[in-house]
């Protein structure tokens, strides 16, 4: 109720920087609530998974010979850690050895890095559309339902591809050092992303969208740089991307994919993809008319599409949306201009969210 009622007088009575903070916070309380309204364990419910990263840790060894194996003995490792690259059992084999180790610290950065990717894509649609058209998107965002996978690995893929998308959003649209630099850093944490998860790659049609349109070639071009020395870091280490992927894809078609009807999760995956994203989302897809709106969202859908597409997410998590789900959801800042009609949409959207939360169960 509060959520309805308030969020939306909030986003436009704060400053732009308290907003950023706001959204940030709100989005981690809220992602909280959800994932405790099955209690406290359910934080903790996907990292302690025996198919989920940690369970790998005890079985990688020193991180150059886990680099140097990883693709003739992937299928030693949980599924999880089978189906991705190296870089997020890195990330976790990392924090255990300076002593932020256990299932705790795993849901406190899944938490945060979701919950940032709120402030990333306030800070992109700012620069596309304007301030007053993102303020009205601040608490689509926040109460977002796909917060109820947040408590996961893959919302660490979208805090990190959000900032990634943002950085290269910004630099089309700024000139000088400033653009240089946040080419460079987009570029950088392109790059760890794509260490993160293969399906990442897809997400770049949305800033090279923007790129396009804006006829700025450069940020791209600079953008390149720190992905490819990502490359030759990992290369040097033993792991080469393209064999990795391969190695996954072996791996996928000994799994239960083999026996999954592809017709059926065609339309499945979508599904899913839709109760998560929430009806308000929906119908402000249905209702954009900017263009400017449309090269995120566009670019997001054709991503999600060839994703499905493609068959390598057949009857995925549901999850491996949350990526995308955000540049889709931007519609919102450009699909409800009356207040009362806004204010509506997004108590619904709320209510959406409690019911996924209360009556949608998945196993992961």
């Amino acid at each position: 109720v509060a959520g309805a009622l308030a969020g939306d007088r909030w986003a436009r009575r704060l400053t732009w920087r308290r907003l950023l903070l706001a959204a940030f916070v709100a989005a981690l309380v809220w992602a909280f609530a959800l994932a405790v309204w099955d209690g406290s364990a359910a934080l903790t419910r996907s990292a302690r998974s025996p198919v989920d990263y940690l369970a790998a840790l005890p079985l990688m060894g020193s991180a150059g010979r886990f680099l140097s194996t990883f693709v003739v003995e992937i299928a030693r490792y949980p599924s999880h850690v089978r189906a991705h690259p190296p870089g997020m059992a890195l990330l976790l084999q990392g924090m255990d050895a300076i002593g932020l180790r256990g299932a705790g610290w795993v849901a406190a950065l899944e938490l945060s890095a979701g919950a940032s990717s709120v402030p990333a894509v306030l800070l992109a649609v700012r620069d596309l559309v304007g301030e007053r058209r993102a303020r009205t998107l601040a608490p689509f965002l926040v109460f977002l339902p796909a917060a109820v996978f947040w408590s996961s690995g893959d919302a660490v893929f979208l805090g990190v591809s959000a900032w990634a998308v943002a950085c290269l959003i910004l630099a089309s649209g700024s000139g000088g050092r400033r653009s240089d630099v946040l080419a460079l850093a987009g570029g950088a944490l392109a790059g760890a992303g794509l260490f993160l998860s293969y399906g990442l790659v897809l997400l770049g049609l949305v800033p090279l969208a923007v790129a396009v349109s804006r006829r700025r070639w450069r940020p791209l071009a600079l953008a390149v740089v720190p992905i490819a020395a990502w490359f030759a870091v990992f290369a040097g280490a033993g792991f080469w991307w393209f064999d990795g992927l391969a190695a996954t894809r072996a791996q996928y078609a000994l799994s239960l994919a083999r026996v999954r009807p592809y017709a059926y999760f065609l339309a499945a995956d979508l599904a899913a993809l839709l109760v998560t994203l929430g009806p308000a989302a929906w119908v402000a897809v249905a209702r954009l008319r900017d263009r400017r709106l449309w090269l995120l969202v566009g670019a997001a859908l054709v991503a999600v599409l060839v994703a499905d597409l493609s068959g390598l997410s057949k009857a995925e998590v549901e999850r491996i949306w949350l990526p995308f789900m955000p540049w889709i959801a931007v519609a919102a800042a450009g699909s409800f201009e009356d207040d009362q009609r806004r204010r509506r949409w997004l108590g619904v959207n709320i209510a959406w969210a409690l019911a996924v939360q209360a009556m949608v169960w998945s196993p992961w």
